[in-house]
């Protein structure tokens, strides 16, 4: 598994299509949703202390059915206190009621599934491996490609993402100020 740094560059390169679905500012509230539940999966470790004795790290909350019924449940609480915000961040009326139920629970899944996919290409060196889609496969997942205590791999992953979202906001939503470099005019 990949350290909290290595999980949030992963929700940030799962938003990346966000930029070629929405742009602008409606991409931005994606990517924030998306990136705040990239940790959701490791709710376990707090779970784990309260109920020892049932709840053990990469167990039941590493499955895409916990991410769903999560962000589904989630989804449903936050959506009409998010309402106002999303639509003065979005500057106007996008979202009706169900649209962004929809926009907020993909957002949350897709956050939550990052994490699920970064813990499945990192070697099991503090963990077992997950089993991502139980109860349907009984059998762990695991690439083992990346190591928990890499900071090189963790910090490499959260500059990528984190320059591919710069680059691509500049692309999709150019902001407008005096120091904007624009290709030169030419004199007709």
């Amino acid at each position: 598994m990949v350290d909290v740094m290595g999980h949030f560059a992963f929700g940030l390169l799962f938003a990346v299509p966000a930029w070629f679905v929405w742009g602008g500012r409606v991409s931005v509230v994606f990517i924030a949703l998306t990136t705040t539940t990239a940790m959701l999966p490791d709710v376990d470790l707090v779970l784990s202390n309260v109920f020892p004795q049932t709840i053990s790290h990469h167990g039941v909350t590493h499955t895409l059915l916990f991410v769903v019924a999560v962000s589904v449940v989630v989804a449903a609480i936050v959506t009409p206190i998010l309402r106002k915000r999303v639509d003065s961040l979005t500057r106007g009326d996008r979202f009706d009621g169900t649209s962004l139920f929809l926009f907020v629970a993909g957002a949350f899944t897709l956050g939550g599934a990052s994490h699920l996919f970064a813990d499945m290409l990192s070697a099991p060196d503090i963990a077992p491996p997950v089993n991502p889609f139980w109860p349907f496969f009984a059998k762990p997942w695991s690439v083992n490609v990346l190591y928990y205590n890499s900071i090189w791999a963790n910090a490499v992953l959260l500059a990528t993402a984190l320059a591919l979202h710069l680059g691509l906001w500049y692309a999709f939503d150019p902001f407008d100020h005096r120091y904007r470099i624009e290709a030169a005019k030419t004199a007709e």
